[in-house]
Formats: structure tokens, sequence, C-alpha cells
């Protein structure tokens, strides 16, 4: 008998071996199928998916035989992992130098073996798909032709399984530092809130108490500075309420009607400027996370009344149910969005630049969160403008 000897680059093909995370694994369906159904077309009693471990040839799938690892030094798959050929065949190994007194042949009857290198896209050959007999015998074209392409699937799972590690990998990465500026935006609303209103408290005392001692360019830094602590204080409790956002969509779901709801969200709103806002014609009645839902009116309704500079502004909100989806339609006369900014606008901190009826930017976080809103309750929204004629929101949320 002649033991396998090992790869040159043994070293870096063991750590391909293990980035798949197969080693020690389970039995899974998928494999077992391959196994299964090869050994029939083949018409062998035994069909592997084998590991080269570094001292041992891991079974993924093994049918026809109930271990499920063996030594490397007596395994056939040791030496296929070598062989320049496209299928490693032994036809009678007890004929074979490299096999006499081999134990799988001499205890298990291996007399046949069959094997395909589980090569993976860098190169490195992993293991074998193979069959054994305890007889000699040819394999047909077919049967051959099988073997490969089998192989090649099996190659394609081994792949797919170290894209998803990586991919679930990448999501609890990102859950993680997810939880951490959810953290950031409570500490800072928390943290800095509080200052900003000192701030805007203090600045109101300073105006009313040294208002007759300070001149008009005095009176605007006080008025500056009020101003800015406003800004400031918007734009923290847009960030919580993003990052919020998740929590929010998580609430249970509600049955209401849409008028009532929009009714509640016009007296919130508190509007002073001259304003129609046209409710849908029917009032039908919803089942949905009703929170969510006038979270992102609230936000689209706020922005038409904003981002208008119409001496009378004018907003259309429509509603329909359609198979699973509720569909939302809100459109307002208000200045319009670029045509070549409105994939932008759902963007977290993208701002188109327009300045709002009080003169004052947008900060980038309500659009954001109105579509990681929607998102989270399976639907989408679509946005459609002419600039100087209005702009036109559509989102959908599935039914509860």
């Amino acid at each position: 008998m002649i033991a396998p000897k090992k790869p040159e680059n043994e070293e870096k093909r063991l750590e391909a071996v293990h980035e798949y995370n197969l080693l020690n694994t389970l039995p899974e369906k998928d494999f077992d199928t391959i196994t299964e159904l090869l050994a029939s077309i083949c018409e062998v009693p035994i069909s592997l998916i084998t590991l080269l471990d570094t001292d041992r040839n891991f079974l993924k799938s093994h049918y026809g035989i109930p271990i499920n690892e063996s030594p490397r030094d007596i395994s056939f798959c040791g030496h296929a992992i070598l062989d320049d050929n496209e299928i490693f065949i032994i036809e009678d190994a007890r004929i074979d130098e490299r096999f006499e007194d081999n134990p799988l042949v001499k205890d298990n009857m291996a007399i046949f073996y069959a094997g395909v290198k589980l090569v993976n896209e860098d190169g490195f050959p992993l293991g074998t798909l193979c069959i054994f007999d305890n007889k000699p015998r040819v394999l047909s074209k077919n049967q051959k032709q099988a073997l490969v392409s089998m192989a090649y699937q099996v190659v394609n799972l081994f792949e797919a399984r170290k894209k998803n590690k990586i991919l679930t990998a990448l999501q609890n990465e990102l859950k993680f530092r997810n939880e951490e500026l959810k953290k950031f935006a409570g500490i800072v609303s928390h943290d800095i809130k509080m200052p900003l209103a000192n701030i805007i408290l203090t600045t109101d005392m300073l105006k009313a108490k040294y208002a007759s001692k300070l001149d008009e360019q005095g009176l605007s830094y006080l008025e500056y500075l009020k101003n800015s602590s406003f800004t400031l204080s918007d734009y923290i409790t847009g960030l919580l309420a993003h990052y919020e956002s998740e929590k929010v969509s998580s609430e249970g779901n509600e049955v209401f009607d849409i008028h009532l709801l929009l009714e509640e969200i016009v007296d919130l709103l508190n509007i002073h400027v001259d304003c129609i806002i046209n409710f849908p014609e029917k009032n039908l009645e919803l089942s949905c996370n009703r929170v969510a839902l006038e979270q992102i009116f609230l936000n689209l309704i706020g922005n038409s009344l904003k981002y208008n500079d119409k001496e009378k502004i004018i907003i259309d909100i429509e509603f329909t149910k359609k198979d699973d989806f509720y569909i939302f339609t809100l459109a307002d006369n208000g200045i319009g969005i670029p045509k070549d900014k409105q994939e932008e606008i759902f963007n977290l901190f993208s701002t188109i630049g327009n300045l709002d009826r009080n003169g004052k930017k947008g900060n980038g976080i309500g659009l954001s969160t109105v579509k990681r809103l929607i998102n989270n309750l399976g639907g989408d929204i679509k946005v459609s403008s002419k600039i100087g004629k209005g702009t036109r929101f559509t989102f959908t949320l599935k039914c509860s």
C-alpha cells in the first residue's frame, strides 16, 4: 500500500476546506440526494461526498455505509485530489500497488473506485464526489458524465453555503452596528436636547431682559442662536425617529378608518397657513400598523406644507385596496423635486438644496425614515414631480 502524498499547497488547501464550515456537520438532504441519485445512475452500492481534512477523510454525505469519516492515509480520495485526470478511476484496486493491503480493500472489499475532485473557485481541491463497488467494473460514458456533472453541483452547493455564511456574518455585523447607532441616537437625544432647550430658554430670557441694551445686530445674533438650536433639536429628533423605525414597524396592527387617522394628523400638525387637504372620497377601513402609517403621513404632509411656495396649499390624498396591498397617494402643488434628484431623496442625509417656506434647509432624514417604515411593512414608495407644479408620492402597505 502507498499512502497518498499531500499537495504542495496543503496549508492553503486546508484553509480553504475550513472556510466552508462543513467539517463535522450533520447530513443534509441537498447533499444526500446527490449521492443517492449517483449510486442509482452508476449502479453501485456506495456513493460519497468527502472533504479531506488534516488526517482524515470526512464524509459529508455517505450513501451505502454507516461511517462519516476514515483515516486519510488509507483513503482513495487522498490520491484522487492529486490526479490530473477529470475522473480518477481504479477499476480493480486489488491489482493496483497503491492499494495492496489497504484495509478498505482487504476488509471492506472496496474493489472499484471512481472520484471527481471538488475544486473550489480558487482552484483548491477540497475533496471528492466518489463511488465504490465491491467488484471490478467499467463506467459507461453517460455514467462518467453524470459523475462530473454532479460534482459540479456539489461545488455549487459548497459555494452557496460559503456565501450564505458570509452574508449571515455581514447581517450580524450590520445589526450590531445598527444597534450601536440606536444607542448613540438615544444618548444624543438625552444628553444634547436638554442643553439645547436650556440655550433656547436662556436666549429668550436674554432677549426679554436686555433687549433695550442690545442693538439690532445683537438681537439678530440672539435670534440666530435660537433658530440654530431649534434646527439642531429637529435634526436630533429626526435621527432618533429614523433609528427607532424598526421598533415602530414591529407595533401590532389595528383596525381603523382612514378619515379619522388623517383628521388626527391634521390636528397634530397645527397648520397656520392657507391650506386645503382633500381626504379620500371613501372613508374605508384599514387593518395595518396604525402608528407607522401615522408617522408616514405626518412626514409627507409636513413636507407638502413646508416645501410649497403657493398662497393656497392644496394636498390631495387618495386611498385604494388592491389584492393584498393598500395603495396610498399624496399629491401637492408645491415647489417640486428635480428629476435627477428624485431617486436620492430617500437616502439618509440626502437633501436637494431647496429651502422651505421659512427659509430653512431640510436635514435629509424624514423621507429616509418614511421609506424604511414602508419597506419594513412589506411595501414600497415612489415619487413623481414637476418643478413648480408639485409632487406626488405613491406608496403601498401590505394588508394584515
